[in-house]
């Protein structure tokens, strides 16, 4: 590694903490209903953090889709760096209204997080951000592709998890909001390792250079099906060769204490399968 490369990992180093600063000042201003600081720290509001840290991985993500990539020069490259490191937060904290109207509709996000502390929400909507962010890598990797297709595919990727968050539920014998609005962490645990997945597929998707929008949407709308067929596929499977002898169904929500290990395994099984799809092809 020569000096130059060192000066400049160096340089995006710098742009991406700068970047991550600006990001928490924009997460602090979209949620003024509550201080963040005085939440984790005062309150240990570990259903925050959790939220957080997926919102911190949407970042890593969607900013090192800028950084990945052949190099057009220091200027060049810092100016894309800022410019979709900027789109990346704002999209970011725009998916929080999409996890509170549209995936976790059936209560508020921000009273389960802030009043009852409920992790199982808090991990759920860091699952959005993380595979917002995700989506957001593949959107900004390649080249030929602009702001505006970072922002299509991002609306894509959106509707997308909505349809997983849909499908999900369809495929449970019990309802994730119920289950996780009664503070079952499990549940949360779970259903953000699918969101996680799809956000994986979905990444590979998009990532390449922007030829055409007929061709990715071909792309897009292929894998998209893939994601949505694979999660009962991968669900079974999880029953029958990770977890014999038992059920995932009995051991997030038929047993006094739900098995929050089972629901690791669970999410495991999601995000694992999203590499090895996404590897396949």
């Amino acid at each position: 590694m020569t000096i130059d490369a060192l000066i400049l990992a160096a340089v995006y180093l710098i742009c991406a903490y700068v970047l991550f600063w600006v990001g928490t000042l924009v997460f602090n201003l979209a949620h003024r209903e509550f201080h963040v600081h005085e939440e984790l720290i005062g309150n240990k509001n570990t259903a925050l953090a959790l939220a957080l840290v997926g919102y911190y991985f949407g970042l890593v993500f969607a900013i090192g889709g800028a950084i990945v990539g052949p190099s057009h020069g220091v200027v060049d490259d810092v100016l894309d760096l800022f410019l979709y490191g900027t789109l990346a937060i704002v999209l970011l904290n725009i998916s929080t209204i999409v996890s509170d109207r549209l995936i976790l509709y059936r209560f508020r996000n921000t009273k389960e997080i802030i009043q009852d502390q409920n992790a199982g929400t808090g991990i759920t909507v860091g699952g959005v951000y993380a595979a917002t962010g995700l989506i957001l890598f593949g959107a900004v990797s390649g080249e030929g592709g602009t702001v505006w297709t970072a922002i299509g595919f991002w609306g894509l990727g959106q509707v997308a998890l909505i349809l997983t968050a849909f499908m999900y539920d369809w495929i449970t014998p019990y309802s994730i909001h119920d289950e996780i609005e009664k503070d079952n962490v499990a549940v949360g645990v779970s259903f953000a390792g699918a969101l996680i997945a799809m956000g994986n597929i979905l990444r590979y998707a998009v990532s390449g250079d922007f030829l055409s929008w007929q061709d990715h949407l071909m792309m897009f709308g292929s894998m998209s099906l893939v994601g949505l067929v694979a999660l009962p596929i991968i669900r079974l499977a999880t029953d029958k060769v990770l977890l014999p002898g038992t059920t995932i169904t009995a051991e997030l929500v038929e047993h006094e204490q739900p098995n929050l290990g089972a629901a690791c395994i669970e999410m495991f099984s999601y995000v694992g399968a999203s590499f090895l799809i996404t590897w396949c092809f």
